[in-house]
């Protein structure tokens, strides 16, 4: 058996959270940012995900907690994955919701709660995270998503936020104006940090909406981008700026392939010009042919096989 990984404590398996179970306690923990990104909420173009990815991905994790999914999750919702080799089952793949360690490039320390987002017991999930970041030393919290909008892909990828505080949400750009929307367990966990005395933000990646549906790796680069901003953090961005790049070079060839594709994305990109001096919520406004140019970029993406 491996020892543990070099600056961090096994813990012994009676310390526990109502939800969860503490495995290692990293040694000299020093201020951390909490990024978050639970699966199942909006997310389009899986740009919440794939900035997740992305960071586990350049970074040396270490798990420090995991959470009852048992407890928190419809399994006939999130069924687990079997592996059949020869029509032997060879064991399960079960749903999980972690927290991992990492430290950036220059020392810094982030936490990484991912996994899908829980069914159940929101209000206890939420406490439990809450308690467990600040007794972790937990500076700031930043959760990452993306929704769709009317825009081209031609323009850079615009961010949004919730936060628990006017500076942040200036710092990052918000939707002017009061109305209710359906929330995601992030913006549970926004109040719960903010009621602790830890400042919460939300980042939220606006997508064109013809991309929603595949993966958009331009808004997970953006939503990266703003949490090593925010948090003062030295990351590792080479694999998502070429894959960003790549997939701009794409669909560029794939639209200029189509004159009609071409006058839609012109379309887009007119309205957006005309509004961004005005309107952070640019492209919220009334767009024309919307509708309609959502659906023919959808159906010559998906004619290309894209």
């Amino acid at each position: 058996m491996p020892g543990p990984a070099p600056g961090v404590t096994p813990v012994n398996d009676g310390e526990r959270g109502p939800l969860y179970t503490l495995h290692t306690r990293p040694d000299d923990l020093r201020d951390p940012v909490l990024a978050v990104h639970l699966e199942g909420w909006i997310d389009a173009g899986s740009a919440g995900a794939g900035a997740m990815n992305a960071l586990r991905n350049s970074l040396d994790t270490t798990l420090v907690a995991s959470f009852h999914v048992d407890h928190l999750l419809d399994q006939r919702a999130r069924r687990p994955f079997v592996r059949v080799a020869d029509g032997v089952n060879t064991g399960l793949d079960w749903p999980k919701i972690e927290l991992h360690w990492a430290r950036d490039h220059d020392g810094r320390d982030l936490l990484l709660l991912a996994g899908p987002e829980p069914d159940y017991q929101w209000r206890t999930f939420a406490r439990d995270v809450r308690d467990l970041g600040k007794d972790l030393g937990v500076r700031l919290m930043v959760g990452l998503g993306a929704f769709p909008s009317p825009l081209p892909h031609t323009r850079p990828c615009p961010l949004v936020c919730t936060a628990t505080t006017a500076q942040l949400a200036q710092e990052i750009g918000f939707m002017p104006g009061t109305f209710d929307v359906p929330a995601g367990i992030e913006a549970v966990l926004e109040q719960g940090f903010a009621g602790a005395g830890v400042p919460a933000v939300g980042l939220w990646a606006r997508v064109p909406h013809y991309l929603a549906a595949q993966p958009y790796p331009v808004a997970s680069l953006a939503l990266v981008e703003a949490l090593a901003r925010l948090g003062g953090l030295e990351l590792d961005l080479s694999a998502l700026r070429q894959a960003a790049a790549e997939t701009r070079e794409r669909l560029d060839l794939l639209v200029a392939a189509d004159p009609r594709v071409t006058g839609l994305v012109e379309a887009l990109e007119a309205q957006v010009d005309a509004e961004a001096s005005t309107s952070l919520a640019a492209g919220f406004g009334d767009l024309p042919t919307g509708d309609e140019i959502a659906a023919e970029l959808e159906r010559f993406l998906r004619d290309q096989g894209s």
